[in-house]
C-alpha cells in the first residue's frame, strides 16, 4: 500500500519557528515532525510514500533524499502553484493505482493506520476520514457522523456559536483511486471544503472513523509545546525510542555530558553532544537538542532548546523556546512563552518578558529589558475580534501602538490603492486610537477617508457609496463601560466584516507580516465631505415624505448624547414632524451608561411622552443604530414587541412581503405575517447574519429583537434613524395609535437564560444534544440549516433553542412556552440537561 504525505505547508502560525524552514522540518523532541510520520508509516508496513511539496520543497528533498536511509522509498511531487490539499494529491495521481493513505507531514499521531485501512475496506468506502475528539474544535473541521459511521455534515473551522460536535477531522484519509477523478486537475481544490462535501452531496460512500490514539495538529506554538511535552510524558507512542533512558524520566543521545552536581528532574531529553555543566538545575518537561551547552548555575524549567545553542552561567529560562544557534549570555532571563529564533544573541543580564518573540538574527544589548517583540511588535491576544469588534481597556489593551499595528493589518488584506473610511465618536480615547489606526494604514498602500465623527449609519452609507472604498472602521467608547473601546470593522457594503475577513486580519496581525508600500505607493489621508448630505438625500428617497408631512405627528426623541442628533434633526425637520429633543448635545462623559441609567432614561422619556400627549417616544443609541420605543400612553415597549409592531405596520402597508428575524424570535411573528400573506425567514441570532441575509432580493426589512432594524431597500445595515422614519411613515398611513396596534398583537412568553459551561466542554455538549435531538431537529427542514445552536420543537408551538456563547463559558437557552410559568420551567429543565451533558452520556 502507498501513502501520500502532504508536506507543502508554510506553517505561518508557527512563525518565527518556520522562518527559514518548512513546517515539516520543525523538530519534535529528537527528530523532525515529518520523520515521526515516516516512522509511523513504516511501522504499519507502508514503505512507498509520495511526498507533495511546495513551500521550500528543496529543503525537504535535501533533508530526506530518497528515503533509503530510513528504509522507505520517497517520491516527490512538486507543486508550482498552491493546489490545496486535494489538488496536491491529484498531482500524485500517476503513482496511485490502488487504495492509498493520505496523511499530513506536520501533525503528530500514533493512530492505528492498519486498523483504519481494515475498517475502510470492511465498509466498502470510497473515502474514510479519520476523526478524533478534541476539547476545543474551533480551529478544525468539525464532522458529524451517524451510528454506522456515515458522514452527515461538515463544518469547517466554526465559531463557538456554530459548534455541532467535538469530533474533528485529523486530515488522515484512506481513499480509492477513483476518488481522484472527482478532483479537477491543475487548480486549487480542498478535501474538507470541496471534495468531501461534493461526495456527500452526490451520495458516494464516505465514512468517518473515530480513532483511538494520540493526535495533535502542530498548528501553533502552543500546540508545538504540547506535542513535545506529550511525547516526553509517553502520551504518544513512538516507533522507536528517542534516546537512551538513564533513569528518572531522562533520555539522552550519544556523547552527552552531565556534571555530577547538576540536578535533573524528568521528563527530559538531551540530544547528541549536549553538555550540562556544574550546578545546573533542569525541570521537565524539557527538550535540549544536539550540541547545546548549558553553563554553570543555570536553571531551566519546561523549555525547548534546539541544536547548537549556548546558555551562559546563571541564566534562567522558564517556559522558553530557543531555536538554533543562539547565544544566551550570563545572567540572562527568558520568561514564559518567549520565543528566541535562529542566530539571536541575548546580552548579559538582559530580560526577555513573557510571550516576546525575537525573529532571527536579533541582538539584545546587555541589561536590556525587552517587553515587546523585536521588529514585529507586541504579541498580544490570540484572538482579536469579539462580537463588538476589537475590544479592550483603553491604553491598557488598546494602545496607540496596538492600533497602528491593527490599521496596518487591515491595510495588508485590502487591494493597494483602495480606500478605508475611518470614523469615531466624540470621546478623546476614540480620537487617540482613530489617529493611531490612520497612521498604520497608508504605509500599506491604502488611502484613508476621514469622516470625523458622524452617526454610524451615515458612515456605513458613505462606505457603500464612495467609489474605491474597501472597508471602514468605527472607533467608539463601549456603551456599557467607559473604560472600554470598541473598534468595529466594516466591509465594502457597509456591513460588519465577515468572520473570514476578521480571520484574515488576525493572521496578518499575529504573523506580524505587514505589507510595506514603496514611496509613491504610500496612501493618502483625505477628509470626507458631504457625508451627511449624501446620506440625507438617499434617505428621504426611501420615505413617503408627503404622507408623513400631512400626518403632522408629534414625537419625543432622546439622542443619548450621541452622533445622530445633527443628522436626524435635519431629516425630521424635512418630514414636518414636531419634535421634543432630549439629550441632543454630544457629551463625551455620557457615551456609556449602566443598565439602570438606561432604564431611567426610558422611564423619564415615557413620562414626557404621556404629559405632552405625543404620538410616540423614540430613543436612539449613541451611534444611531438602535431604537427603543414608548407608545403614546407612556408605556415602554420591550424590544421584541417593538419588532412585532414594526412587522405588523410594515405588512399593513406592504402586504405579501418577506421579513427576516433570528431563530430565537417567538412564533407570534409567523402569525402576524400570516395575517398579511407575508413570510418570515429565520436565521442565526447575530447581526452579521442579519445583514448578510438582508442582501437577498425581496426582503422588506429585518429585525433582531434587540432594537436593531434593517431596511435593505436603503442599505443592508442596521440603521436606527431609518427605522424611526419608517415607523413614522407607517403610522401616518395606517392612521392608528401605537397602543391600539399593540393591543391586538399575539401574546408570547419568551425566557432567555444562561447555562454555565466550561469552554472546553461546549463541543461535547453540542454533540450530545445533537445525538439526542438531531433527528427531531431534522424534521424542521431546510430552513434550519446553517442555524447556530440547536432548536428543539415541542408541542403546542413551544420550543427550546440552545446555543453556545461565541466568547464566554456558557450556553444561551431561549424558550417559548404557552405561559410564563411553563417557559421558566422549560428553561430550568434544559439548563439542567446542559449541566448533565458536560460529563454524562445522554440516554
Amino acid at each position: 500500500m502507498k501513502a501520500v504525505l502532504m508536506a507543502g505547508g508554510e506553517g505561518s502560525r508557527l512563525r518565527p519557528l518556520t522562518v527559514g524552514r518548512p513546517k515539516p522540518l520543525v523538530p519534535i523532541v529528537n527528530k523532525a515532525v515529518m520523520a515521526h510520520i515516516l516512522d509511523l508509516l513504516k511501522n504499519h508496513g507502508i514503505t512507498e510514500v509520495i511526498v507533495t511539496v511546495r513551500y521550500m520543497a528543496a529543503a525537504i528533498q535535501d533533508f530526506f533524499e530518497d528515503g533509503k536511509n530510513l528504509g522507505i522509498q520517497l517520491t516527490y511531487v512538486v507543486e508550482d502553484l498552491p493546489l490545496g490539499t486535494a489538488g496536491g494529491v491529484k498531482n500524485a495521481a500517476p503513482y496511485l493505482d490502488d487504495t492509498f493513505l493520505v496523511i499530513s507531514a506536520d501533525a503528530l499521531t500514533d493512530i492505528d493506520l492498519t486498523r483504519l485501512v481494515e475498517v475502510h475496506k470492511e465498509r466498502g468506502a470510497q473515502a474514510s476520514l479519520t476523526l478524533t475528539r478534541v476539547p476545543n474544535p474551533l480551529e478544525f473541521g468539525v464532522i458529524n457522523i451517524d451510528e454506522a459511521g456515515h458522514i452527515v455534515q461538515f463544518l469547517e473551522k466554526p465559531s463557538w456559536s456554530e459548534i455541532i460536535s467535538d469530533t474533528v477531522n485529523t486530515g488522515i484519509y484512506v481513499l480509492e483511486p477513483e476518488v481522484l477523478d472527482l478532483i479537477p486537475p491543475d487548480v486549487a481544490y480542498d478535501f474538507s471544503t470541496e471534495l468531501f462535501p461534493r461526495m456527500l452531496a452526490d451520495g458516494l460512500p464516505i465514512f468517518g472513523y473515530v480513532a483511538d490514539g494520540y493526535w495533535c495538529d502542530v498548528g501553533n506554538i502552543e500546540e508545538y509545546r504540547r506535542a513535545n511535552s506529550d511525547m516526553l510524558y509517553g502520551r504518544v507512542k513512538v516507533a522507536e525510542p528517542f534516546g537512551r533512558h538513564i533513569g528518572g524520566g531522562i533520555w539522552v543521545g550519544e556523547d552527552v555530558e552531565i556534571a555530577p552536581s547538576a540536578q535533573l528532574f524528568g521528563p527530559i531529553y538531551l540530544g547528541n553532544g549536549v553538555k550540562i555543566k556544574g550546578d545546573v538545575t533542569i525541570y521537565g518537561p524539557c527538550v535540549i537538542r544536539d550540541y547545546t551547552i548549558v553553563d554553570n548555575y543555570t536553571r531551566i524549567e519546561r523549555s525547548i532548546l534546539w541544536r547548537n545553542n549556548y546558555v551562559g552561567e546563571n541564566c534562567e529560562l522558564r517556559g522558553a523556546l530557543i531555536t538554533r544557534q543562539c547565544s544566551i549570555k550570563s545572567k540572562a532571563v527568558v520568561f514564559e512563552g518567549a520565543v528566541i529564533s535562529d542566530n539571536c544573541v541575548l546580552g548579559e543580564g538582559c530580560i526577555i518578558h513573557a510571550d516576546v518573540k525575537l525573529w532571527p538574527r536579533k541582538e539584545i544589548e546587555p541589561g536590556a529589558i525587552v517587553k515587546d517583540s523585536i521588529i514585529w511588535g507586541n504579541q498580544g491576544r490570540r484572538v482579536l475580534f469579539s462580537r463588538f469588534g476589537v475590544t479592550g481597556v483603553v491604553n491598557v489593551d488598546l494602545t496607540p501602538e496596538f492600533a497602528a499595528k491593527l490599521g496596518a493589518a487591515l491595510g495588508a488584506t485590502l487591494p493597494k490603492g483602495s480606500y478605508v473610511v475611518v470614523n469615531r465618536d466624540i470621546h478623546r480615547s476614540s480620537r487617540m486610537l482613530k489617529r493611531a489606526l490612520i497612521s498604520g494604514i497608508p504605509g500599506t498602500g491604502i488611502n484613508v477617508w476621514d469622516t470625523g465623527n458622524v452617526a454610524i449609519p451615515v458612515m456605513r452609507h458613505f462606505v457603500r457609496k464612495q467609489p474605491g472604498t474597501s472597508a471602514g472602521i468605527h472607533v467608539r467608547i463601549s456603551p456599557f463601560d467607559q473604560r472600554v473601546v470598541d473598534i468595529r470593522f466594516i466591509d465594502a457594503q457597509g456591513m460588519n466584516q465577515s468572520k473570514s475577513a476578521e480571520r484574515a486580519i488576525e493572521r496578518v496581525f499575529f504573523r506580524e507580516d505587514f505589507r510595506r508600500a514603496y514611496l509613491e505607493e504610500i496612501g493618502l489621508i483625505e477628509y470626507a465631505v458631504r457625508t451627511v448630505e449624501m446620506y440625507t438625500d438617499d434617505f428621504l428617497a426611501q420615505i413617503d415624505v408627503k404622507a408623513v408631512q400631512e400626518a403632522r405627528l408629534r414625537i419625543v426623541i432622546d439622542y443619548s448624547h450621541g452622533l445622530a442628533a445633527d443628522t436626524f434633526a435635519q431629516i425630521l425637520g424635512k418630514l414636518g414632524v414636531e419634535v421634543v429633543q432630549l439629550n441632543a448635545r454630544m457629551e463625551e462623559t455620557k457615551l456609556a451608561m449602566l443598565h439602570y441609567e438606561f432604564e431611567n432614561n426610558l422611564a423619564r422619556m415615557a413620562k414626557i411622552v404621556s404629559v405632552l400627549e405625543a404620538d410616540l417616544g423614540i430613543q436612539l443609541d449613541v451611534g444611531g443604530e438602535k431604537i427603543f420605543l414608548v407608545d403614546e400612553t407612556g408605556r415602554v415597549l420591550d424590544d421584541i414587541t417593538a419588532a412585532a409592531l414594526m412587522l405588523e405596520l410594515a405588512l399593513q402597508v406592504q402586504p405579501e412581503s418577506t421579513a427576516i428575524v433570528p431563530i430565537t424570535m417567538p412564533t407570534a411573528f409567523d402569525t402576524i405575517a400570516g395575517w398579511r400573506k407575508g413570510k418570515v425567514l429565520r436565521i442565526s441570532d447575530n447581526l452579521q447574519s442579519l445583514m448578510q441575509a438582508s442582501t437577498a432580493p425581496g426582503i422588506l426589512f429585518a429585525a433582531d429583537g434587540d432594537g436593531n432594524f434593517i431596511w435593505p431597500a436603503f442599505q443592508p445595515v442596521v440603521d436606527g434613524m431609518m427605522a424611526a422614519a419608517k415607523l413614522l411613515e407607517y403610522l401616518a398611513k395606517y392612521k392608528m395609535r401605537v397602543s391600539d396596534v399593540i393591543a391586538y398583537l399575539p401574546r408570547f412568553h419568551l425566557v432567555k437564560q444562561r447555562a454555565e459551561c466550561p469552554t472546553e466542554a461546549k463541543g461535547r455538549v453540542m454533540r450530545r444534544l445533537n445525538e439526542q435531538y438531531g433527528a427531531r431537529n431534522a424534521e424542521i427542514g431546510e430552513t434550519m440549516k446553517n442555524i447556530e445552536g440547536i432548536k428543539i420543537l415541542l408541542d403546542n408551538n413551544e420550543w427550546v433553542h440552545i446555543a453556545p456563547d461565541p466568547e464566554l463559558p456558557h450556553f444561551v437557552v431561549t424558550v417559548e412556552g404557552c405561559d410564563a410559568e411553563r417557559a421558566a420551567a422549560l428553561a430550568d429543565e434544559y439548563r439542567a440537561l446542559i449541566a448533565d451533558s458536560q460529563t454524562a452520556t445522554l440516554a
